[in-house]
């Protein structure tokens, strides 16, 4: 048989660069304005600062020419940081850029560089490997805001912002339960990715007392996922499952795979089936007859839209999505700013429970070095994008 696509796995220190949707919203100028007043407890890790006085922020960005890819979302990171930084009315950011490339090494340079010339916080880097390693090097004087989406790495000083599999699981399984999807079958790949996926999925039906009726893993190939197939039918068709919950992004493998489960009488009129990721994403996926109906989580995409065009109409291109997460950095760093705390670049201020309002949507920081943020369910129907549950506007509520 013909061996699919392989995937770019993700690990403790890979370069993710997965599609994690974080653009923020800025149809007003506090658009990452804390979302309460509440004031964080706990360990008081980082500088204390002058709310009065510009703080210095640190950019670490992976521009250099390594690559145009690289310079692009290097570019974007910076230009949405600097839209941010030019809304803090009340605040007043510092923003210095620091040119990491891909390179660990490199990037704990640059933080050296930044710590020596006074920053209070680093906002990035990007990938996973880097952001460890600059979070090891500055470990008990600043913290970190990486962009990257890799949970693996969050805890101590380092705090991921990309949306993690964690995020999307937890969401999709709670709504899930309200509407009586409680045995949740797990279909996932037998790669790293795939597994770190289904580990967040088991650990989403845990937390929301859902129940794990099977798990088939399959290799990413025809073959694979051919043999896995009688096994998801036989569970499917017996009822002993109320849902089918898949980790598959590769282009080859998610057409595949619910085509051949169709092919067996696996459906969402049959049986309730939900993604990890997104399965709009690319627009050709919209006309795959086994998506119809099945059920994954999107960003508030209005909201992202709305931003789009602001960037667009400033630097005369479109942003790039994991760009724009330097926009809900920054931005979160002056609502703390504003609100004059002199604890708001400490692991206190920063995991505020009440969170922020995002470009995509509300998210928040936990202590824990992961984050929550808001997102919404969609479907496919009729070959469209709908969304069924409209994504939390503020913490504590169904969406959490």
């Amino acid at each position: 048989m013909t061996a699919l696509a392989p995937r770019r796995g993700l690990s403790r220190l890979s370069r993710p660069l997965m599609r994690v949707a974080a653009l923020v919203s800025v149809a007003f100028l506090a658009a990452c304005d804390a979302t309460g007043t509440t004031t964080a407890t706990g360990p008081q890790t980082g500088p204390t600062i002058d709310p009065s006085q510009p703080v210095p922020v640190a950019l670490l960005v992976p521009g250099g020419g390594e690559s145009a890819e690289l310079d692009r979302i290097a570019r974007s990171i910076v230009n949405s940081a600097k839209m941010a930084a030019a809304d803090a009315q009340g605040a007043r950011i510092d923003l210095r850029v620091y040119e990491t490339g891909s390179d660990p090494a490199l990037a704990v340079a640059r933080a050296n560089e930044a710590m020596a010339a006074g920053a209070k916080i680093i906002v990035g880097p990007l990938h996973a490997d880097s952001a460890n390693a600059v979070g090891q090097a500055v470990a008990g004087r600043v913290n970190v805001l990486a962009f990257s989406n890799n949970g693996d790495i969050a805890g101590g000083n380092v705090f991921v912002l990309g949306n993690t599999f964690y995020n999307t699981a937890d969401r999709l399984i709670g709504y899930g339960v309200r509407q009586g999807k409680r045995r949740v079958l797990v279909v996932a790949e037998d790669d790293v990715s795939g597994q770190i996926g289904a580990a967040a999925i088991e650990a989403a039906i845990a937390r929301n007392r859902a129940t794990l009726a099977g798990k088939a893993v399959h290799p990413v190939s025809e073959q694979g996922i051919d043999g896995i197939v009688p096994q998801v039918a036989a569970i499917a068709n017996a009822k002993q499952a109320d849902a089918v919950f898949m980790t598959a992004n590769s282009p080859s493998v998610l057409p595949y795979l619910t085509d051949e489960l169709a092919k067996n009488g696996v459906t969402s009129s049959s049986i309730q089936l939900m993604g990890l990721t997104r399965w709009d994403v690319p627009a050709s996926r919209l006309q795959l007859p086994g998506v119809q109906g099945g059920w994954f989580a999107v960003p508030d995409l209005p909201r992202i839209a709305q931003f789009s065009q602001r960037y667009q109409q400033s630097y005369g291109e479109a942003p790039h999505e994991l760009g724009t997460l330097g926009y809900d950095a920054v931005s979160a760093i002056a609502s703390l700013v504003r609100a004059g705390r002199a604890n708001a670049l400490t692991t206190a201020g920063l995991t505020s429970g009440n969170g922020f309002q995002g470009i995509s949507g509300v998210f928040r920081l936990r202590p824990d070095g992961t984050n929550q943020r808001g997102l919404s369910i969609a479907t496919i129907r009729g070959n469209q994008l709908t969304i069924i549950d409209p994504a939390p506007q503020s913490f504590g509520g169904a969406g959490f």
